[in-house]
Order: structure tokens, then C-alpha cells, then sequence
């Protein structure tokens, strides 16, 4: 759908620069989606991973993090190869709906309700990132903590429209709960693209 260089926004690596490879396509439907554009696969140029590498050598960074969409829903195991070919660090942020193919430095695993995922998704995970909607999330996340690795990053984040209405209850929870820690879409508090 689109490659953009920026800041990362959440989650363990929030502030660092990345390059961002969002992929279209997604079935998981997730009600406060910011980029619902993404869900549809159609007028989107298909890329060998070769044209995808060259749009990213412009710079030194060497973070490259795919999203979407739901990125898992595609074999990435020939864009992964060739970008840790070419010395990136390969993230994806997924729902874990579907089995990840490919190679990756870090796992952000955000599970959604609206699409279950797939059975042990939790054990290749570096980061567990929950939305945070209303108070019986919290039950949601504690489900997935259990799925997780000891050393996996736990994360809680408001969902944008909602983090006012939910900032008390996270925060007293977090208090309550200390392995978990506040993801923020800092991104958008500070308005980068």
C-alpha cells in the first residue's frame, strides 16, 4: 500500500526512526482501525522485493517494520531474506491471525477480538500490545499474557478515540499490574506522519 520513512509511535521502539512497509489486505476488521484504507487489496502496486529495497536505501536506517493491514496474511519470507541481506532488523506488527512466514528481529503481537488468533501465536512474540476499549480488555490481556514468553515487553494502549474515557482505568491498572507498561501513539500526539 505504501513505504514512508518516520518515527516508530508505539509500543518498545517507539522513537525510533523506521521505515515503514504497509501492506494492504486485512479480514481482521478491527472497529477503530485508523487506516482502514488498508483493508482492500485492489489499486495497490505490487512490489518485487528488490523495488521495496531500493526505496529504502536513501538513508542509514536500518529499521524496517511491516504492517498493514495484516502483513501475516502473505509469505514474507523472500522480503525478509533480502532485507536482512542488506543488514535491516525486519519488524512486523501483527494480530497474529495468521502463522507468520518469514524471518524477524521483533514480533509486536496485537490480538484482536475481531479475529481470533491462531492457536501458540504467542510463543514468537517480543512484544504483546493490547488495545485498550473498555474495562473487560483488560480480561482480554491477562488471556494473552499467559501465551506470551517471561521476556516478552507487555503493553497496554488507550485506543485513540477512547484514551481519555480509559486513561484512569490503564494507569490504576498498570499501578495494580506492574509488568505491564502504557504504550501511546505518541505519533499521533505529536502529529508526525
Amino acid at each position: 500500500m505504501e513505504i514512508f520513512y518516520t518515527l516508530q509511535g508505539e509500543g518498545a521502539w517507539a522513537g525510533n526512526a523506521a521505515h515503514f512497509i504497509r501492506l494492504a489486505g486485512c479480514d481482521v476488521g478491527c472497529v477503530w482501525c485508523d487506516v482502514k484504507e488498508s483493508w482492500d487489496t485492489t489499486g495497490y502496486p505490487s512490489l518485487s522485493a528488490s523495488e521495496i529495497i531500493k526505496s529504502l536505501e536513501n538513508n542509514s536506517c536500518k529499521i524496517v517494520v511491516l504492517t498493514g493491514g495484516e502483513p501475516a496474511m502473505y509469505d514474507l519470507a523472500e522480503l525478509t531474506f533480502a532485507l536482512h541481506e542488506k543488514g535491516y532488523k525486519v519488524h512486523i506488527e501483527t494480530s497474529g491471525a495468521y502463522p507468520i512466514k518469514g524471518s524477524f528481529d521483533w514480533v509486536c503481537f496485537s490480538p484482536k477480538k475481531f479475529k481470533k488468533p491462531v492457536t501458540n501465536f504467542g510463543f514468537c512474540a517480543n512484544e504483546l500490545k493490547i488495545i485498550i476499549f473498555n474495562k473487560s480488555d483488560f480480561e482480554w490481556a491477562e488471556s494473552f499474557r499467559k501465551e506470551v514468553t517471561s521476556d516478552c515487553k507487555l503493553y497496554l494502549q488507550p485506543e485513540w478515540d477512547r484514551r481519555d474515557a480509559v486513561r484512569d482505568s490503564i494507569v490504576n491498572y498498570i499501578k495494580s499490574n506492574t509488568d505491564w507498561q502504557v504504550s501511546l501513539q505518541t505519533h499521533k500526539y505529536l502529529q508526525i506522519p
